[in-house]
């Protein structure tokens, strides 16, 4: 594949998972669909700002190639005018109406909670930007740092794009290779800036990827919180647990509770961009389309 082939199948994973997430199904799969067909057309698995953010990532890199700040907070802006019930947080509501209004985003992210958001908005988007760069990681730290300021100027915020960003990439040059499953994982380490999102990922390379999700859960959060520190980990762990089994890995993030549609979004992100990451026909089905790119 190609860097914008799989920037593309990452945004749909996103996006899927995004809206999987979001529905907060529980029982078996047979009844999801069941009661999707019953609805008929009538209702989606609708997504939220996860994607919305993510769209104006790819819009962006389609346009450029690269991460151009300006045009991207136009974009998230434009995009947020355009729908403001996606799902935003109070926040990023507060940033996207500043920036709307003419204010410089570089003055009103970093005015966000003393010092710029720290919060996990940064790692739902960003999956698609790994998986375009992923054949140069210094490419894909560079660009998520552009990508993650633009809303999230607290170091911790950076930290958690960066580390969900490079897990794209490496998922994404994992594929088709012999490796020990924790690879991810500590690559991602390798990649991360020292931070608290870091150390989340450093404890997360102690717990056994044939443990269960809720021990992760207890051991790493499972954004709760909704900071990159509490979310990050986990994703990037089960990230790492499932790779190649999209459909597994969106039913145990789900089963791990709190932001289930940003964890879900995160982890969909994450190992989407890669071709065994197949999303199951019926899903498609009845996720919400996706809007047509402006490039």
């Amino acid at each position: 594949m190609n860097a914008k082939e799989r920037m593309l199948r990452s945004l749909e994973a996103l996006a899927t998972g995004d809206a999987f997430g979001q529905q907060g199904f529980r029982g078996p799969m047979e009844t999801v669909l069941l009661v999707a067909a019953s609805a008929g057309s009538r209702v989606k698995w609708r997504w939220t700002d996860d994607t919305a953010m993510a769209l104006g990532i790819v819009e962006v890199l389609t346009r450029h190639g690269h991460i151009e700040q300006d045009d991207l907070a136009d974009v998230f802006s434009r995009n947020y005018t355009r729908e403001p019930g996606r799902g935003y947080g109070p926040g990023q509501h507060r940033l996207m109406q500043n920036i709307a209004e003419g204010r410089d985003w570089r003055e009103a992210g970093k005015a966000l909670f003393d010092g710029g958001s720290f919060g996990n908005g940064c790692a739902m988007r960003i999956g698609p930007l790994g998986a375009f760069f992923a054949d140069d990681l210094q490419t894909v730290i560079e660009q998520a740092a552009l990508a993650t300021e633009v809303t999230h100027a607290h170091k911790e915020g950076v930290a958690g794009g960066i580390a969900a960003a490079v897990a794209a990439a490496i998922a994404c040059r994992l594929e088709g290779t012999e490796h020990p499953r924790t690879e991810l994982i500590e690559q991602v380490i390798a990649h991360t800036p020292q931070s608290n999102v870091r150390h989340g990922i450093e404890y997360a390379l102690k717990i056994d990827l044939d443990y269960s999700v809720h021990t992760a859960v207890s051991a790493l959060g499972n954004g709760s919180r909704i900071t990159a520190e509490d979310t990050v980990p986990l994703c990037v762990w089960l990230a790492a647990k499932h790779l190649g089994e999209f459909e597994e890995a969106m039913w145990q993030t789900a089963v791990a509770g709190g932001d289930r549609d940003t964890n879900c979004a995160i982890v969909g992100g994450i190992i989407g961009g890669r071709e065994d990451a197949v999303i199951p026909p019926e899903w498609l089905k009845y996720r919400e389309p996706l809007p047509e790119l402006h490039a």
